[in-house]
């Protein structure tokens, strides 16, 4: 059965199992899977950590990119938060926005150092913290939430990404 998935999203799961002696599974060195753990729920972990990679990363590289591509003075004019730094700090936000977006993906996908992923994940966890702390100093609640939300989201991409659902 071929999958219409881009490259490398199932690699890792196609036949990832071998039966040890005591009829749990053995995968690719890591440590055995209790027998009940079936193929398809790995699969269907496997897209749901993919949908949130693509969703992350869109949403990062939309973020970062709009900062990168307007001036300094209409992203602090947009983002009242923006004011309380340098032109300079906002545009290295924004290129590790960037930065993080591409290795949600492409790292992964590419088979290219596919450990990148979890640890932009993880770098999307910091920068999010981050953007947590800044929207509190400054009263800003309403756009608390959305970075909680990435944060969980980027959290629940590195648990699994360097746990037990790793390529």
């Amino acid at each position: 059965m071929r999958s219409n998935l881009p490259l490398g999203i199932l690699s890792g799961v196609k036949s990832a199992y071998a039966v040890v002696g005591d009829g749990s599974r053995m995968t690719d060195g890591l440590p055995p899977v209790p027998a009940t753990t079936s193929l398809r729920q790995d699969r269907t972990v496997t897209v749901f950590l993919w949908i949130l990679q693509i969703l992350l990363a869109l949403a990062l590289l939309a973020a970062g990119g709009g900062k990168l591509a307007k001036p300094y003075e209409q992203t602090a004019e947009a983002m009242p938060w923006a004011r309380r730094f340098s032109a300079g700090q906002v545009k290295t936000i924004a290129a590790l926005e960037v930065l993080a977006g591409l290795g949600l993906i492409l790292p992964a996908a590419t088979g290219i150092a596919p450990v990148l992923t979890p640890l932009a994940a993880t770098g999307t966890a910091l920068i999010m913290i981050g953007a947590i702390v800044t929207h509190a100093r400054g009263k800003e609640w309403s756009q608390i939430g959305p970075g909680v939300v990435l944060l969980v989201i980027a959290a629940v991409i590195a648990w699994g990404r360097f746990g037990p659902y790793a390529w």
